[in-house]
């Protein structure tokens, strides 16, 4: 037999120590994870609470399946491998109803399982849904008064503002533990994603839409909310701190915040420009309806709300001339809402020529007598050009 060259010593095969070494550090570096903040799964609200449950037990059922075809991928592997001259080999093998039953049947089950617990959980925890309880035992009791929080998505910072105790504040919420919080959400001018992670699942901020979530702190506690969908530049420093804190610690904090300034339709146009990482603001006063206006998109004076339009609308609208009139308006965007000067086109409508109040119960349009054609109602007299190919018609004030 021929014997093996031994290699030199310099060439030799040695095991290195330096490639072992990032390992190690890696191994070293795992009991740092005892320290993550798992606040999904254990958050500081009942609410949450039922969400971190809800994807703890589907992720056990699906693991029910995953196990197992993990388990027999290596298994059939091992057994099945070339050097195995002992396992069967049945080349003509093209069915078997047992195995049938068990690939589709167990899956089956499962499906079933997920969908009539997301089922039962979706209704459970619809966000638009008052609170049943605040905690597990502990049924809301009837004479409870939720918190209500109109929540504004800002270019980039949260508004919040507390209509019962007529305050607000910028990137800071408080609320009491174990009273029910009703939250009314909205956005100034792109889609945003409210998410305090320990208190409640996500819900989206949407300009002249408005969403509700409700949900409950049950622990005091300091915890981070964010915008949990990318709204441009400024999206990273989009966060806000939020305490849970008791009623007499509340109260105490309610009180500091009326020493702030008054928030207005001015300093809110002014507030509502963007901005990046902004410190937490305080407001004392807040202007009455302020939010209903945010959502109306008519904080601008003498802007025309949105109620105001599907009124109008709802009584049959203002005719062809109407569409005309308005047909230059572009959406929301050209009426730069605090931004004076700064878009080309500063179009909007504000009122109609009629001097009759401009409420939704109160104002009524004349009834249209001869429907062809249809004529604008409440819009200044004058002849408008040919218009989607119909001829012109004069239009009544």
């Amino acid at each position: 037999m021929l014997a093996r060259n031994p290699l030199p010593p310099a060439l030799s095969p040695r095991r290195s120590t330096g490639n072992r070494l990032p390992k190690l550090a890696a191994l070293a570096l795992l009991p740092l994870l005892a320290g993550c903040d798992w606040v999904v799964l254990k958050p500081a609200g009942d609410v949450a609470q039922q969400q971190g449950d809800l994807v703890v037990i589907s992720t056990l059922l699906m693991l029910v399946i995953i196990l197992p075809v993990m388990a027999m991928t290596m298994f059939f592997a091992w057994k099945y491998r070339a050097a195995n001259r002992e396992a069967r080999y049945e080349p003509e093998w093209n069915h078997s109803t047992q195995l049938e039953l068990a690939i589709w049947g167990a899956p089956l089950l499962i499906i079933i399982c997920l969908g009539a617990i997301t089922w039962v959980a979706t209704h459970l925890l619809d966000p638009y849904r008052p609170l049943a309880r605040i905690a597990p035992g502990q049924p809301v009791a009837a004479d409870t008064r939720p918190l209500e929080v109109q929540v504004v998505a800002l270019d980039w910072k949260w508004l919040f503002i507390y209509p019962e105790q007529g305050i607000a504040t910028v990137n800071e919420l408080v609320a009491p533990i174990d009273r029910p919080i009703r939250f009314r959400i909205s956005s100034s001018s792109v889609m945003n994603s409210f998410y305090v992670p320990a208190l409640a699942g996500q819900i989206y901020a949407m300009p002249g839409m408005e969403t509700k979530l409700h949900a409950v702190f049950n622990n005091p506690g300091h915890y981070r909310g964010l915008s949990a969908n990318y709204s441009g530049a400024g999206f990273s420093g989009m966060r806000f701190d939020a305490h849970g804190m008791s009623a007499d610690e509340f109260d105490q904090w309610v009180g500091k915040v009326r020493s702030g300034g008054r928030l207005d339709r001015a300093a809110y146009l002014e507030l509502e420009r963007p901005s990046e990482n902004v410190a937490v603001t305080h407001f004392g006063e807040v202007e009455r309806n302020l939010f209903d206006a945010v959502v109306n998109m008519c904080v601008e004076p003498g802007k025309m709300c949105m109620h105001d339009m599907m009124a109008i609308d709802a009584k049959g609208g203002l005719g062809l001339a109407g569409t005309y009139n308005v047909a230059a308006l572009s959406y929301d965007k050209f009426a730069g809402r605090g931004t004076e000067g700064s878009r080309p086109a500063r179009m909007m409508v504000t009122a109609m020529c009629d001097t009759r109040p401009m409420g939704a119960d109160e104002f009524e349009l004349p009834r249209t007598i001869d429907l062809a054609p249809l004529l604008g109602a409440g819009l200044a007299g004058r002849q408008t050009a040919a218009f989607a190919g119909l001829s012109p018609i004069a239009t009544q004030s």
